[in-house]
């Protein structure tokens, strides 16, 4: 084992490269975050949230640029079936989407005719819903977005039909929900709790959320609590295993709930998200850098 790889169970070793170190590709940024891999264009995009801009590092060269800025405080980034990237807006307090014609597009901005707080992170499922998180983080302070009070005065999960603009909230027994992703199956929502940056007595957690009929789900429970600090993003890899950011590492865990691994890192860890051809190269936002590390697992959408 060397320093770049903590082994916590014999499953792990199958999942790293011994000779694959991390590597950091970037720094400058004051709170990283929000990274998502395109494809189409060879990139990785990633939000510098306080400097509000979102960044662009080029798979074919390494280089980096500003892809947007201003840009709303984009926080959380995920790809749509068509390839779109959507966002989440702490400035503009919605989820929004980037069409084919180079037009940012709200996709929604309130629930029950008041205003989101600050969409944090976003997944879509197959069947094209968005489903995001939605804490106070970007109202909390003139930092990360605009301080303002929440007008919902609770921190929800919702879903989003954006082909009828029908908002559900799915999730509403959470302090402060934060990353979320699905099992590859998508019969599994997880979700972190963040909330112990606003309540000391709440514990930092992933809780797995079954889905119940595709819209809606069922009771959650705990999956997994935080080793160092908070879990903030994180995904899901072909074999369900979720790879997790937290405080000084990325926590690997199995299906089961196990923590079978970590890839420390020397800043604070946002979150991740696969990439590359092949997707198995991990990108990895940290504090003011952005880091990757190839493994051996592959992130949705891959197939032999």
């Amino acid at each position: 084992m060397s320093e770049t790889y903590i082994v916590h169970d014999d499953r792990f070793r199958a999942l790293f490269i011994g000779h694959a170190k991390l590597e950091k590709l970037w720094t400058g940024g004051r709170w990283v975050e929000g990274p998502v891999h395109v494809p189409s264009a060879k990139s990785v995009l990633w939000s510098d949230i306080p400097n509000d801009r979102v960044m662009r590092f080029d798979e074919c060269d390494g280089s980096v640029s500003v892809f947007e800025g201003p840009c709303g405080y984009h926080n959380g980034h995920t790809l749509d079936a068509e390839g779109r990237v959507v966002a989440c807006e702490h400035g503009g307090r919605r989820v929004s989407r980037l069409d084919h014609d180079g037009v940012w597009r709200s996709l929604v901005s309130h629930w029950e005719g008041k205003r989101l707080n600050s969409p944090n992170d976003v997944v879509v499922k197959r069947d094209g819903t968005v489903w995001f998180s939605d804490p106070t983080y970007g109202i909390d302070f003139h930092y990360e977005g605009h301080r303002a009070p929440s007008e919902i005065g609770a921190s929800n999960v919702y879903r989003l039909d954006p082909t009828t603009g029908e908002l559900t909230a799915v999730i509403t027994d959470m302090l402060k929900p934060n990353g979320l992703c699905f099992s590859p199956d998508e019969s599994i929502l997880y979700v972190s709790e963040t909330g112990k940056t606003h309540d000391p007595a709440c514990e930092p957690v992933i809780r797995a959320y079954p889905m119940v009929d595709g819209r809606t789900v069922g009771e959650g429970r705990l999956f997994a609590r935080s080793p160092n600090g908070f879990f903030d993003g994180f995904r899901a890899d072909t074999s369900g295993n979720i790879w997790a950011s937290n405080a000084d590492a990325v926590c690997v865990y199995a299906p089961d709930g196990t923590h079978i691994g970590s890839i420390p890192v020397e800043e604070m860890v946002s979150n991740l998200c696969f990439g590359g051809p092949k997707k198995n190269r991990l990108y990895i936002t940290a504090q003011t850098s952005l880091y990757a590390i190839y493994v051996n697992a592959h992130g949705d959408g891959w197939r032999d």
